[in-house]
């Protein structure tokens, strides 16, 4: 049988693998912001803005974050709960959007906030100390809000 006609017999078969499965794939799965709520604190106890949060605590979580994530209101972010106090960086590989991201203490603390980071860089984006969380919120949150390294968080999460 010539190859042409045993191609042209699989072709279906690929066309129908295809169409199985209308849901992307867990690793692509866009966040549902309804892990929990986070508000930024000023040192007096005011509330300066309160947002929805997707939660990152497993490793696979962190590892996507908010990757292909193509827009971000000012209501929404990513908290990223790490297992151990660290000084890891983040990246923004396949991230299309810049973001703010707050380096936490594991006391609620803001320690830095890298600004208007750079969408799908591979530079590693450094806490200013070791951190426990970590906060991503849309690029210029940080200055529409009034973050500073004095600002602390508090999140509960939603069940």
């Amino acid at each position: 049988m010539p190859l042409r006609f045993v191609l042209a017999g699989l072709l279906p078969l690929v066309f129908l693998g295809l169409q199985c499965s209308s849901d992307p794939p867990a690793s692509d799965a866009a966040p549902s912001f309804e892990d929990g709520r986070l508000a930024f604190v000023q040192p007096n106890g005011d509330t300066l803005t309160t947002i929805a949060l997707a939660i990152a605590d497993t490793d696979a979580e962190r590892q996507r974050g908010l990757m292909r994530q193509r827009s971000l209101g000012y209501d929404r972010g990513m908290l990223f709960i790490f297992e151990e106090i660290d000084s890891t960086g983040m990246w923004m590989k396949n991230t299309p959007l810049p973001l703010d991201i707050a380096f936490v203490d594991d006391e609620g603390r803001i320690l830095n906030i890298a600004r208007g980071t750079t969408p799908f860089s591979e530079t590693a984006i450094t806490p200013a100390a070791p951190n426990k969380y970590a906060v991503e919120v849309r690029a210029g949150f940080a200055d529409k809000f009034g973050l500073t390294d004095r600002t602390r968080v508090r999140w509960t999460r939603t069940d």
